[in-house]
């Protein structure tokens, strides 16, 4: 992958990296990066290539690329870079050799490191107990079910291998590349785990050689002549003393060179072919010699050899009759008188032969299982005796035990450890000639061989061994020889010391190659709390990698049972196993583009039956230790999804996002989602400033406690200018959205628009947001301060626009006023209320934000409150009772109060407020016409006033004369408040595109019945419940002189006010009154807010009216609904 990969171990990337574990990994080519200073450094004087003259220095030529690929050399990754840079120390430093390009081939590279770890210590020290204990079917069975397991994982990682070039790191690299850093990392531990405790079952089965097969004497802890418990406990404690001191050695060994234990790898693996030799060999001679090892029988029960001299009990010498050993063992004494055991007496001492030879015939009888409990006395099957199931057992040292619990599950995990160690081809593929050819045909070639050796064993055995010795786990009965070591030919010592020094490379192997994982997944950055061990000595050597190895493999030492250590690291294994199914099979079914294996011979389907098959072995071997091993991969994924380094390797687990996206996005397209589903999918509209900062961060807090990390958030904004032009720009604020997402904490996407005027691009985001159906219903802006100021003045016409906008678009709107002072997620509110003022119904918008609020750890404390405003005719007791059963089924807490709005006259002030605002409009009016315009501006006030003075008189008189006409002029419509002037100066203003000046409500035509078809009507608010009791009342008050009588009392100026903007302050001033009396110390204020004037003449007058309704409160949320339910009662 890289041309310098001694720069880096295992080619995971230097320590210095950072994002990509390998900086190279990225582009696409091998030595693109060297290419393309290549083809800097050549001048392009050819007219040839004119056309491309001027991408030159970014684009190289396919000429230099094809010369970098062909240069390409896949350079040794093992310890070849740790033995150059030693090389290197011992002088001073020459310059550096050009190292050779790898020349091991499939036998060599691939085949034989296979063999070496695949047989290991469980062919030798378990394999003749598994089948004694699980007879030939059940074993054959494991046997079959591990070994097909092994096959399918084979043919996966084949396929992956051969999908590009694979640096050193193995299986790690494999589905780390192919899974994504989660499933890399998590899997890569498991399989560094895996790798430590098969060091530490290795040096416990070199122990067990020693101590039980070799030198017995060397024991600390003397177990001979304890019984049960104390003899177990003394060989335990002696695997810990010795195993510590050989764990430390091994570790010294591999610190000191790891080119020792290269060079002695071939060694080892002699050692192990010639074991498996004599055992063959001994298999052929049992057929016309079998070897003597007579096993001695007491009734049925085995004894052990150690305490009979003489499988009798009782012999001949100088014509009398002597007692033997075995007398003495279960008499009182040496007489013939004496007490004996009660199952001595009353059975026979047999001699058998414990092997028969394969043409014995006692394959039938080792055919089926035979189970154990610990503690029990070895028989033998078809063997009659007398025994006494009451009579205890006097002297438990005499017979040939069970140590442990047999049962089926258990064999599997003890003996799948010893088909691991298919993964060692791809662990060298750096070190190989032609890695995509070599992985698959050594790997495959090598589990068929190893396979083979198994089954054919298991079937030997049955065949050759008595199920007694077979059963018989140390050897007890055949005066302690190792049991596989009676079979083989010309000396059981062939088989111990071949197993011996076997296990002892094996170990060493496990020291070297488990550090160097460890530090590959260390240099990738991917687990931060790892870093440290990514270092080494000055030559690469992970020194603090094999420091933690060496402490991880104390562990097993310390549990000291082979049996116990055995199902540890089968489920590491099977999980690592298990994923390079996974990736297969997802690679296979995604078809992504770049997977194109030059091994062909595999399918998705052989994939998932592989994984699944290693599934189902976890759960066979431990269900609890399956749990274990998921639980540890569970948390590291987690830990690297939340505080591990961003990587993008083109993962499958990417692909299958997208695929799954796509399809999620496609359902979606089926229609809207129900009101149980729905909630406040939020496209946050903020402005940045010049140095593209967002204004308003606030705004993202908010927007977080409303989300809780749920449903969709887009965070948009919009730059001035042009897509060429500002492009910089959009990218820097997209970093600034980015980075203040990060901060808040907030999940979701930021878009940026650059458009040539600001009110367009806020328009664009509004509408194009979101993808198919996955779009957002709910728009979040922030109130536009200082707006009443005249450079201000485009703000607040953009914020109207919007409103406007998400009203077509049947969108929800929320308007956070005063943004500044609402609370970070870091502020915690201990008490408080959050009151809900419901004066229209809007879908539902108001009762479930308060309750999404809540939800945040800010608002959690707060109370909620509900108000809601009854009219003079309406019963305000009932609509609280109404309103608590609405909460009750709504699932909602909260306090209920019904606030009554009285009828009352218009006061001075909302008089002399209107005035105030309609003044102000003017001015703002003004400053925008040109000086002819200003002029026929003032015609038209002077005219409408003039006009409106000879209405009220004219209407005065009518209500006089009919009072019928009057109640007809009191229930007109909305045309009250029509502007009705001279046909022509309207339709002239109306054409610059100005607002009329308002006038009094009605007009001659209006109040005799038929309105004149020139006038032009101009509506400056959208009609509701409330505004129409208020509009009536203004109607009366104006054409009744009774209940009117205030009106004989106005000032001239109060005049030409436009009533309609009068009874509309009058509203949101009473309102206001009774809102901040109930509310004016409350947490934050929820309020319905009205809908903005369906022309642009009344712009001005809406946002006074806003403004004028939320005065005196802190903390307000405009709530506009969309017009569909949002929450329902049913479940």
């Amino acid at each position: 992958m890289l041309n310098n990969m001694t720069d880096c171990e295992g080619g995971e990337g230097g320590p210095t990296s950072q994002g990509e574990g390998n900086p190279k990994e990225s582009s696409p080519f091998i030595n693109s990066s060297a290419a393309s200073d290549m083809e800097n450094s050549q001048q392009y004087d050819g007219k040839n290539m004119a056309l491309f003259e001027e991408e030159m220095d970014t684009i190289p030529m396919v000429s230099s690329l094809l010369s970098s690929l062909a240069n390409y050399s896949n350079l040794p990754t093992g310890s070849k870079e740790h033995e150059e840079a030693e090389n290197n120390e011992e002088g001073a430093r020459p310059s550096k050799k050009p190292i050779k390009a790898p020349q091991l081939g499939t036998l060599m590279g691939v085949y034989m490191p296979c063999i070496q770890n695949i047989f290991g210590v469980i062919l030798f020290l378990r394999m003749t107990w598994m089948v004694g204990i699980g007879g030939v079917l059940g074993s054959f069975i494991i046997v079959f079910m591990c070994c097909s397991t092994t096959m399918l994982t084979a043919i996966s990682m084949s396929a992956i291998a051969t999908n590009g070039v694979v640096p050193a790191g193995g299986s790690y690299y494999m589905i780390s590349r192919s899974l994504g850093p989660e499933f890399g990392g998590a899997v890569g531990i498991c399989f560094y785990l895996g790798t430590t405790f098969a060091g530490a079952m290795y040096i416990l089965g070199c122990i067990e050689i020693l101590l039980i097969y070799i030198v017995p004497q060397a024991a600390i802890f003397k177990f001979e002549g304890l019984k049960g418990p104390e003899a177990e406990a003394a060989l335990l404690n002696n695997m810990r003393v010795y195993g510590t001191i050989v764990l430390s050695l091994m570790a010294l060994v591999v610190f000191v060179g790891v080119k020792y234990v290269n060079k002695l790898a071939l060694v080892f693996l002699a050692c192990v072919i010639l074991s498996i030799v004599a055992v063959y060999a001994g298999v052929i001679k049992t057929a016309t010699d079998p070897p003597v090892f007579p096993v001695c029988l007491l009734g049925n029960r085995t004894l052990v050899s150690k305490s009979y001299d003489v499988c009798a009990k009782v012999i001949e010498r100088d014509n009398g009759t002597v007692t033997t050993k075995l007398w003495r063992a279960f008499c009182d004494s040496e007489f013939l008188n004496a007490t004996c055991d009660d199952y001595f007496a009353n059975n026979n001492v047999t001699e058998i032969q414990g092997i028969p030879g394969v043409t014995s015939g006692i394959l039938a009888e080792n055919l089926f299982g035979y189970y154990l409990d610990k503690g029990t006395i070895l028989e033998k099957r078809g063997l009659a005796s007398v025994a006494d199931p009451d009579s205890p057992t006097d002297d438990s040292n005499s017979y040939v035990m069970a140590d442990i619990t047999s049962f089926f599950t258990l064999l599997v995990g003890i003996y799948f450890p010893s088909v691991t160690g298919i993964m060692a081809g791809s662990n060298r593929s750096g070190d190989l000639r032609d890695a995509q050819k070599s992985i698959p045909i050594g790997t495959i070639a090598a589990i068929t061989t190893t396979s083979t050796v198994y089954m054919s064993c298991v079937v030997l055995f049955g065949a050759c061994i008595d199920g007694v010795v077979l059963r018989d786990k140390f050897g007890e009965g055949v005066n302690g020889n190792l049991v596989i070591g009676t079979l083989a030919w010309p000396s059981p010592w062939v088989i111990v010391f071949g197993s011996f020094f076997s296990t002892c490379g094996a170990g060493l192997q496990s020291l070297t190659g488990a550090p160097r994982l460890l530090q590959a997944i260390a240099r990738d950055g991917i687990i931060p709390f790892l870093r440290v061990f990514g270092h080494g000595k000055a030559n690469g050597e992970p020194t603090w990698a094999l420091l933690l190895t060496a402490s991880v493999c104390e562990i097993g030492i310390i549990i000291a049972s082979l049996d116990a250590v055995a199902p540890i690291l089968s489920m590491f294994f099977l999980m690592c196993y298990m994923f390079v199914n996974l990736a297969c099979a997802l690679q296979t079914l995604l078809r992504t583009p770049n997977w194109r294996p030059r091994f062909t011979f595999y399918h998705w389907a052989l994939s998932f039956l592989g994984m699944s098959q290693c599934l189902s072995l976890m759960f066979i071997c431990s269900w609890y230790y399956a749990i274990v091993a998921m639980a540890i991969a569970t948390c590291i994924y987690k830990y690297i999804e939340f505080c591990g380094a961003e990587k993008e390797w083109g993962d499958g687990i990417r692909g299958i996002s997208l695929s799954a996206a796509r399809f999620a996005l496609m359902r979606l397209e089926e229609g809207p989602p129900h009101t149980k589903n729905w909630r406040p999918q939020i496209l946050v509209l903020v402005s940045v400033d010049a140095q593209q900062n967002v204004e308003q961060p606030r705004l993202l807090s908010l927007t977080n406690q409303l989300k809780a990390g749920k449903g969709l958030t887009i965070v948009g904004t919009s730059i001035h200018g042009t897509f060429l032009d500002n492009y910089a720009e959009a990218q820097k604020a997209d970093q600034s959205l980015r980075k203040l997402m990060e901060t808040e904490k907030m999940k979701g996407f930021s878009q940026v628009v650059i458009s040539s005027n600001l009110r367009d691009g806020t328009s664009h985001l509004i509408q194009i947001g979101g993808l198919g159906g996955l779009k957002h219903n709910t728009v979040l802006v922030s109130w536009p301060r200082n707006w009443k100021q005249a450079e201000d003045h485009q703000r607040f016409k953009d914020f109207i626009e919007v409103v406007r906008e998400t009203t077509v678009a049947s969108m929800a709107l929320l308007v956070p006023k005063d943004i500044a002072s609402y609370p970070s997620n870091g502020e915690r509110f201990t008490e408080g209320y959050i009151d809900v003022w419901w004066i229209v119904h809007d879908g539902g918008m108001l009762m479930l934000l308060p309750f999404l609020l809540r939800q945040h750890k800010v608002w959690r404390k707060c109370k909620m409150r509900i108000f809601t405003v009854a009219q003079l005719d309406d019963n305000s007791i009932q609509m609280k009772k109404d309103l608590i059963t609405f909460l009750y089924h709504l699932r909602i807490d909260a306090e209920v109060e019904v606030v009554e709005m009285h009828d009352s006259d218009i006061s001075a002030y909302t008089y002399e407020k209107t005035l105030v605002m309609e003044e102000r409009t003017q001015i703002l009016k003004q400053m925008h016409l040109t000086k002819n315009e200003m002029e026929r501006e003032i015609q038209s006030i002077t005219d409408s006033s003039r006009g409106s003075i000879r209405r009220r008189t004219q209407s005065a008189l009518r209500s006089q004369q009919s009072t019928e006409e009057g109640s007809s002029l009191a229930e007109q419509p909305e045309e009250e408040s029509v502007a009705v002037s001279q046909p022509k100066q309207v339709q002239l203003i109306q054409n610059k595109n100005a607002a009329p000046t308002p006038t009094s409500p009605t007009s001659p035509a209006a109040a005799g019945g038929a309105a004149s078809s020139d006038a032009e009507v101009q509506r400056t608010w959208t009609d509701d419940k409330g505004a129409d009791t208020g509009k009536s009342q203004a109607a009366t008050a104006i054409t009744n002189p009774e209940a009117g009588k205030d009106q004989l009392n106005m000032k001239p100026e109060w005049e030409n006010l436009n009533q309609f903007n009068v009874r509309r302050m009058h509203t949101a001033l009473r309102l206001n009154e009774v809102i901040v009396e109930k509310s004016k110390e409350a947490k934050l204020v929820l309020l319905n807010m009205p809908g903005p004037p369906k022309n642009r003449m009344g712009d001005e007058h809406y946002m006074e009216f806003l403004e004028v309704l939320t005065e005196g409160l802190n903390r307000v949320l405009l709530v506009r609904g969309s017009g569909r339910e949002v929450i329902t009662i049913y479940s």
